[in-house]
């Protein structure tokens, strides 16, 4: 009880959330080491992207069964697991000689993180009063985009000197003090009572791995298959859900304008942006020469900006319509991206900043007033499924747009190594990403806007 008894519960819970957050964004974005586990692992062009995408995929699976497990089996309880599967995959992975050791721990890594991202969101919502709900999301956020920030940097330097590994030992770090704060916390949060709904938890799991899976492979036959009957088995969850008194996941809270027009933009906002870290972490080390501690420097430009406007965005989204910020947060998201449109050997360097530049702003004014639009849409007792809607769709958005860089890579390279006769070939890769993300933000913006035409009050 140390730390709770100087801190205060709200604070405590705040703190918690926000390293936790730290962790798993931190983790989820290893693009900086990519390409040096790529050489020593002899990966090529797609096995090393699914280092990436095989973390997202897991917590995409399992975000939506966890809002209504941790609700009922408790919040804390449901924290603490994760905290510790997550200490677990780490450990794993600072030992993994081989392709699939090192696949197998990101795995492990993405089980914890999805128990983490539900439960550490429904948390905050359920300790933090209303007034103040805002800027504790923001301040959540922010964990988030300084975990983000300090991977390239951090990241960098320690695999300049110390070799990939070392990215997952120190991240055991602030887990070992995440896993003390939240066994230091008194009480339990649980909201749901009753059954699970295990038949729509597992054709919900299988219907999104299909899906996505599929999604990465779509340039095979069978990869069309997969995704085919991902959409049939996610309908059949849906149809399984809306017919049940206690479903696993509230489809109707989609019948909510503010509700489903703000996750739908999150989800296309990730799905847009999300590979674009990759796209100029790739450009930095492949095409300009740059080691990972350069890169990592340079690439903290956009999180960083995140980080500062988030928490901003957030006390603001407190006063006035949320989904107003978001709309004007994608814009400027818009605009970097167009800028990325026309990457080439010959970019200058000042071009690639001011446009991740214009993008952590963009982004720090959208997530933070569109996470508030979304958890303060729903009554009390639904705020798990809430979070657990926010977590599937970012990682969903995650793991697509992970996936489009895979398939594009498929379809202009095939499956090879990055080496320098294929250089021209990653450019013209990143060049039809940027294009597609720059159409997809376009969407986004249009998809927040439509939740202003809603009279849906928000509740506290």
């Amino acid at each position: 009880m140390g730390i709770v008894n100087k801190l205060g519960l709200e604070k405590s819970v705040i703190l918690l959330a926000a390293v936790v957050s730290f962790v798993t964004a931190f983790i989820a974005n290893i693009s900086v080491a990519l390409p040096l586990i790529a050489r020593e692992l002899a990966m090529s062009n797609i096995i090393q992207n699914w280092v990436a995408t095989i973390f997202l995929l897991a917590i995409a699976a399992l975000s939506i069964p966890l809002g209504k497990l941790t609700g009922k089996y408790g919040l804390r309880r449901s924290l603490l697991i994760g905290i510790i599967v997550t200490i677990i995959g780490c450990a794993l992975s600072c030992f993994s000689n081989t392709s699939y050791l090192l696949l197998f721990s990101r795995v492990i890594q993405g089980i914890g993180a999805a128990f983490i991202n539900v439960a550490s969101m429904a948390l905050i919502v359920s300790a933090v009063p209303p007034e103040t709900r805002g800027q504790a999301l923001g301040l959540n956020i922010a964990g988030v985009y300084i975990g983000l920030s300090s991977a390239p940097v951090i990241g960098g330097f320690v695999i300049y000197y110390l070799g990939w590994q070392s990215i997952f030992y120190i991240m055991l770090i602030p887990l070992i003090f995440a896993l003390y704060i939240c066994l230091s916390l008194d009480g339990e949060w649980s909201m749901y009572e009753g059954s699970i709904d295990k038949l729509g938890s597992l054709v919900y799991i299988i219907g999104i791995l299909l899906f996505i899976y599929g999604f990465t492979v779509i340039n095979t036959g069978l990869g069309a298959i997969f995704l085919i009957v991902g959409l049939l088995l996610l309908t059949l969850f849906a149809y399984i859900e809306l017919r049940l008194d206690n479903p696993v996941f509230e489809v109707r809270l989609f019948r909510n304008i503010r509700f489903s027009s703000s996750n739908l933009a999150s989800l296309i906002s990730y799905l847009a942006t999300f590979v674009i870290t990759y796209i100029v972490t790739y450009h930095f080390q492949y095409i300009m020469g740059l080691d990972s501690q350069t890169s990592g420097l340079l690439l903290i430009v956009t999180p960083l900006m995140m980080a500062i406007i988030a928490p901003i965005s957030g006390r603001i989204s407190d006063k006035i319509d949320p989904q107003k910020l978001a709309a004007i947060g994608m814009g400027f998201v818009t605009v970097a991206i167009l800028i990325l449109c026309f990457l080439n050997e010959s970019t200058p360097l000042y071009l690639i900043i001011s446009a991740m530049f214009l993008q952590g702003i963009g982004y720090g004014l959208f997530s933070t007033p569109n996470t508030n639009a979304i958890m303060s849409s729903v009554p009390k007792e639904e705020t798990p499924t809430a979070s657990a809607s926010l977590a599937a769709v970012r990682v969903i958005g995650q793991t697509l747009s992970m996936g489009l860089l895979t398939v594009i890579f498929a379809y202009v390279m095939g499956n090879v190594p990055i080496v320098p006769e294929y250089y021209p070939l990653l450019m013209a890769s990143s060049r039809i990403s940027c294009i597609i993300s720059a159409i997809l933000c376009v969407v986004a913006v249009c998809a927040s806007l439509v939740g202003l035409r809603s009279d849906v009050e928000y509740t506290t």
